[in-house]
C-alpha cells in the first residue's frame, strides 16, 4: 500500500496510509497523543524508577524515543521491547521530524540508533535504557509476566479488528506483571469489554487533543 509522511496539528510529522486512511499518530499530533496516551498515563503511572516497556507497534520509534527521554530526565531504568511486524523503511525515517520537535538534537544519533539496530537482540542503548524490537505478529507474543507497562499501540479496530479482541487482550493480560497498566488511545466500547472479559479493570481517562477519551487497564 502506498504510505505518505504527512504533518500533524502540533508540527511532529506521522506516515499516512491512504487506502486505509490510517494514520501511524493522531493528525491532531503525533507528538501530543503520544505524550498524553503513553508517558503521562502510561510510564508515568508507575511510581518504580525500574520499569519493563512492551510496545504493541514499534512503528515510527516516537513512543520510544519519548520513553528514552523521559528515562534521561528523570534518572528511570528502562528495560524497552517493540513488536513490530512491518518495520518502517529508512526513506521514511529521514523524513521524521521528532528529534527536533523534541528539541532533542543531542540524541540524534541515538534515535536513529533505534530503527538501524538489528532485530531479535537487546541492545543496550545507555547505561538507563536498553531496547530489543522483536519482529513478529502481535499472535504470536507468549511472554509471562514480564512487563510493567504495555503501550498498546497497533493501527485501529476500524481497519485492523483482529488487533483488538479478546485473545489479544488475553495475551497482553498474562504478559504483564501484577498491577501491569496497559494504555491505548482507543475507547471503543468493544475494545474495553474485551480487555474486561480477560480480566482487567480498565478505566476511561480525557483523551489527547482529538480524542474524548482513551482507556488505561489495569491487571489487579
Amino acid at each position: 500500500m502506498k504510505r505518505e509522511i504527512i504533518t500533524t496539528s502540533d508540527g511532529s510529522t506521522t506516515i499516512h496510509i491512504p487506502e486505509w486512511n490510517e494514520q501511524y499518530h493522531s493528525i491532531h499530533g503525533a507528538i501530543q497523543e503520544a505524550n498524553h496516551v503513553y508517558i503521562q498515563h502510561g510510564l508515568n503511572y508507575k511510581t518504580t524508577n525500574e520499569i519493563t516497556v512492551l510496545e504493541i507497534g514499534f512503528g515510527t520509534g516516537l513512543n520510544s524515543f519519548m520513553t528514552f527521554l523521559q528515562a534521561q530526565e528523570k534518572e528511570m531504568f528502562i528495560d524497552y521491547i517493540g513488536v513490530e511486524a512491518f518495520p518502517i523503511l529508512k526513506e521514511e525515517l529521514l523524513k521524521l521530524n521528532y528529534v527536533s520537535e523534541l528539541g532533542a538534537t543531542q540524541f540524534a544519533e541515538i534515535f536513529e540508533s533505534f530503527h538501524s539496530c538489528s532485530w531479535d537482540k537487546k541492545h543496550q542503548i545507555t547505561s538507563k535504557f536498553s531496547l530489543l524490537k522483536r519482529k513478529q505478529f502481535f499472535h504470536e507474543i507468549d511472554d509471562e509476566n514480564k512487563f510493567d507497562v504495555i503501550y498498546f499501540d497497533a493501527f485501529g479496530a476500524r481497519v485492523q479488528p483482529e488487533l483488538w479482541t479478546e485473545e489479544i487482550f488475553l495475551k497482553m493480560f498474562i504478559a504483564l506483571k501484577s498491577k501491569g497498566v496497559l494504555v491505548t488511545y482507543a475507547a471503543k466500547g468493544s475494545v474495553r469489554r474485551a480487555m474486561q472479559s480477560v480480566g482487567f479493570s480498565v478505566e476511561r481517562l480525557p483523551g489527547p487533543p482529538g480524542k474524548r477519551e482513551m482507556l488505561r487497564a489495569l491487571k489487579i
